[in-house]
């Protein structure tokens, strides 16, 4: 699928290994998520446009790339999508950060907004949505909603682990979209989680059940 990349580092398969383990604690599990960050964040920002400036070296002057344009937007879905923030601000340190907050209904599993704050000027950002499950696909679906009609253009999607059910529908209602996966997982079970998976990611990472 165009605009679908799924990871096959070394690094990041071992390191998401990790986290499917039942008996990875909170803290291992929440370092273990902001290092896989890092490593998809350094592949999605592959894209990042440039432009060169001068700079004055200890030996001489030179004309060398540095990001150019807005800087990004962080939007992390609430509250899992926190554990990849620190990630991304480690590799762009300037970056903004707004939030989308939504819950899943426990019958309908369909997703709500209560909350949406995005950065000023965010038509002129990339915005890195960062969530790390994509299980059925509506959260991210929203929360790319929510970024289009604050007039956001240019978004990528960032996520540890999917379900083919999710990729389909994220990427047939957005085609534009970047998705970023760290692993495709083989399906959604009854209530809606990723199988293999590696449990409810914010309560892993936050400590709480």
């Amino acid at each position: 699928m165009e605009n679908v990349f799924i990871m096959d580092h070394p690094l990041i398969q071992h390191k998401i290994s990790m986290l499917r383990d039942e008996n990875t604690g909170t803290n291992e599990f929440r370092k273990l998520v902001e290092e896989i960050g890092i490593l998809m964040g350094y592949e999605a920002l592959r894209d990042l446009p440039t432009e060169l400036v001068e700079v004055t070296t200890p030996l001489e002057t030179c004309m060398t790339p540095m990001i150019s344009g807005k800087k990004l937007a962080i939007i992390p879905v609430l509250r899992a999508g926190l554990g990849f923030v620190n990630s991304i601000l480690t590799l762009v340190p300037s970056a903004k950060v707004g939030h989308i907050g939504l819950y899943r209904d426990p019958e309908t599993h369909a997703p709500h907004e209560y909350y949406c704050k995005l950065p000023e000027n965010i038509e002129e950002r990339i915005a890195i949505v960062v969530d790390p499950m994509l299980a059925t696909g509506g959260s991210a679906c929203a929360a790319v909603d929510f970024i289009k009609q604050k007039g956001g253009k240019n978004i990528k999607f960032m996520c540890l682990i999917a379900a083919p059910e999710g990729l389909e529908k994220l990427h047939k209602e957005h085609p534009d979209v970047q998705i970023y996966v760290g692993h495709l997982d083989r399906c959604l079970n009854e209530n809606a989680y990723i199988c293999p998976g590696l449990g409810d990611a914010g309560d892993r990472i936050f400590g709480t059940k």
